[in-house]
This record gives structure tokens, C-alpha cells and sequence, in this order.
């Protein structure tokens, strides 16, 4: 190998450097400084592998080509926690974005955002506040960022005040949520998956539809067209790993409920290929997943159920029986996961239990039933807006 020392490399033409071909290795016992900017100052059309320093996120970022765009390289650990009750501890943190609760009206909304670290046992924190009073907000997240979009307001079903707007938080800080973008249709109860770099919208309802959109989680903008589900519901199920996202059953009034699972390369776009069939039609589960294993519990359709599912993300087929939710049957449930365990909690239970504050753990690498975390602090809720900062997909 020849040494080439140079302090300053130039072309003829302009500032250009020359042309290095082959293997080059850069030695040196100082350093080398990228180029830097903005998010809005990235360079239009870039080659895949193009580095640089984003001044906005303090992190270099490499571009993956035109479909997947901007991956921020980051050194993180998802342990997070101090406080009270669960969050006492440290490991995985799992966000609570708003939900609808009984004070006021039958379909009261809030925007309280709670917290608990999913490795420990206890009652959830009060950590911030979305940006307005919504239940049905959709969810996914990286191992920074937490992402909440959709969701239907305080004037209860199915009126007016459903939203089409996107918007984020950082799990490791207490900051309220600020605004992100817009997704391309309005809507509420259309649910995410994503890996560490893109979120997908899979779904709608208010009004029923199959849209998919998709966005870079550490970017700002609008969301693009992604592709369709198989038909036009709400509702559905989702989880990844790390590279396919997963939508299961979901409804579409007056067609009923689905037992449908399809699934996505995340990194691509375009239409649900056929994975499978649950175990029963159903929608609003609670859902969540490890890099290896997606799990769906609870639900309706036709009657509030207890039963829990799961699949191996990576392969095809029909679900399989988990176990059984424990005295928090039924929907509307918040669901999330450390890559070790899912946490289930609130929903409706029918009409003796219509607002659940309880929160039960599931061990998802085993089977079994459902057992006794700790409480929502507060208040009983329901609304299925939830993400946690270990994940699946991350």
C-alpha cells in the first residue's frame, strides 16, 4: 500500500478533491471533521453511504439510498428510569399517549402521557402531554423518539374532530410532545410499526380505510404514501421486528371483524402479502413484539375476549395460543414490550369494568397467562396509544 501526505487535496476545476480509487485508509492522531448542517441544509440527491453531521439531532447520519433515506448513527441504551412506582428502577421505558377515560362524557378525552419501565413492577408516572385531548392515536418509535399520530377528539364518536396530525417526544427527557407533520388522510385508530429508522401508519377509521404511510422517525416532515392494506379497516394489530411489520385482524363497520395477518418490509414499499390467520376474529388487541416474536391479546369480535395469540415474525402461518389476559379481558388496550417482556394494560372490559386501570406482564420468549404489574396512576383508561424505546423492530 502507498502513503500519499498531503495537507490539502484539490482538482484542477474549482475546489473538487481528486478521485481516490481502490482501497484508501485515512490514518491520523488527530481527527476528521464531516460536513455538517441542518436537516433542511442535507445535500439533494446524495450517493447511498454519503456522511455527515445533522446539527438539529447532534448526531452523524448516513443516507441509505432513495426508499429508505436518513439513519442516524447512535450509540444508545434503552435503560432509562427514576421516579416512583415502576419507574424506580431503570431498563426499557413504555409511554401512555392519551386515551379516553369516564370523567365527563362516555367518550371523555385526555392528554396525559404516563410511564413505567417494563422490567420492574409498580404503578405508572405522570411524564408529559401530548399536544391536545385525543384517544386512538397510533404509535411507533426508535430508541430516542417516540411518535403519536392520528387520534379523535372530545366530541366524541364519530364526530369531526379527528386529526391527521403527527408528533413526537424524547423518551429519555419529560418535554411535551411537539408537533412532527401531517399524515395524508385524517383519521383515528390507525396503528404503527416501524424499525429503528421509519414508522408506517397501517389503517384507518373515522372514516374506514386501508392507507399506509410511512416517515423517517428522526426526521420532520409529512408522511408519504406507503401502500394499502388488504382491504379498507381500522383497528388492526401491529408489531415488527426488524425488518417486517405485521397488521392483524381490525374491522370495518358494517363488514365486521377480520382474522387476517399480513405483513411488510419495512424498508421497502407497497401492499400486505398474506401471512396467516389469529385464532379468532377480532379487533382493538393489545399488541407488541421482540426482534423474534409478535403477540395480540384481547380484543372483540364478536365478544370481548381474553384470549392471547402469537406468531414468529420471520415465517408464515396461522397464530398460536399464548395463554389468557387474568380479570382484563377485552379492548382498547395499551400494549408495548422490552425484548423481553410485554406489558398489557387498561381497556374496555364490558360494562362492569368499562375504564381498566390495571396493568398486567407477560415473559414473551414462554407461554402463559398474564400477570399483575401495577396500576395506571390516576384513572382507568382506554385508547391503545402506546411505545416504548425497546422494541421489536429497534
Amino acid at each position: 500500500m502507498s502513503e500519499l501526505n498531503a495537507s490539502n487535496l484539490r482538482k484542477e476545476r474549482g475546489n473538487e478533491g481528486p478521485d481516490l480509487v481502490g482501497t484508501t485508509e485515512l490514518t491520523s492522531p488527530y481527527f476528521m471533521v464531516p460536513p455538517s448542517g441542518t436537516t433542511a441544509e442535507r445535500p439533494q440527491n446524495p450517493q447511498p453511504g454519503t456522511l455527515r453531521f445533522n446539527t438539529d439531532i447532534g448526531s452523524l447520519e448516513f443516507f441509505r439510498g432513495d426508499t429508505i433515506g436518513w439513519e442516524q448513527i447512535q450509540r444508545t441504551t434503552p435503560n432509562l428510569g427514576g421516579g416512583t412506582g415502576s419507574n424506580a428502577g431503570t431498563g426499557t421505558r413504555l409511554l401512555f399517549t392519551g386515551g379516553s377515560t369516564p370523567s365527563g362524557s362516555p367518550n371523555s378525552t385526555f392528554n396525559n402521557v404516563d410511564a413505567l419501565t417494563v422490567e420492574t413492577l409498580g404503578n405508572t408516572i405522570d411524564f408529559n402531554n401530548i399536544t391536545g385531548s385525543y384517544t386512538g392515536l397510533g404509535n411507533v418509535s426508535d430508541s430516542t423518539r417516540a411518535v403519536a399520530f392520528l387520534g379523535v377528539g372530545p366530541t366524541a364518536y364519530p364526530g369531526p374532530s379527528v386529526i391527521n396530525q403527527i408528533q413526537y417526544a424524547t423518551f429519555s427527557i419529560q418535554n411535551d410532545f411537539q408537533d412532527f407533520g401531517d399524515l395524508t388522510t385524517t383519521g383515528a385508530h390507525g396503528y404503527g410499526f416501524g424499525d429503528r429508522t421509519r414508522g408506517v401508519r397501517a389503517g384507518n377509521a373515522i372514516p374506514y380505510n386501508g392507507t399506509m404511510d410511512y416517515f423517517t422517525i428522526q426526521s420532520l416532515g409529512d408522511a408519504k404514501d406507503f401502500g394499502d392494506l388488504h382491504t379498507d379497516k381500522g383497528y388492526v394489530t401491529t408489531f415488527s421486528s426488524t425488518t417486517r411489520g405485521i397488521a392483524a385482524g381490525g374491522t370495518h363497520y358494517p363488514a365486521g371483524a377480520y382474522n387476517t395477518i399480513e405483513y411488510f418490509t419495512i424498508s421497502s414499499t407497497g401492499n400486505g402479502t398474506d401471512f396467516g390467520d389469529l385464532s379468532s376474529t377480532r379487533y382493538e388487541m393489545a399488541d407488541g413484539s421482540n426482534a423474534t416474536r409478535g403477540i395480540i391479546a384481547g380484543g372483540y369480535g364478536p365478544n370481548y375476549t381474553n384470549i392471547i395469540d402469537y406468531i414468529t415474525i420471520a415465517t408464515t402461518g396461522n397464530a398460536t395460543d399464548f395463554g389468557d389476559l387474568t380479570s382484563i379481558s377485552g379492548t382498547g388496550k395499551y400494549g408495548g414490550t422490552s425484548p423481553t417482556r410485554m406489558i398489557v394494560g387498561g381497556g374496555y372490559n364490558g360494562p362492569s369494568d368499562p375504564y381498566s386501570n390495571i396493568i398486567h406482564y407477560l415473559q414473551i420468549a414462554s407461554t402463559g397467562d398474564s400477570t399483575d404489574f401495577g396500576d395506571f396512576q390516576g384513572f382507568g383508561r382506554r385508547g391503545h396509544g402506546s411505545n416504548s424505546n425497546g422494541h421489536g423492530g429497534l
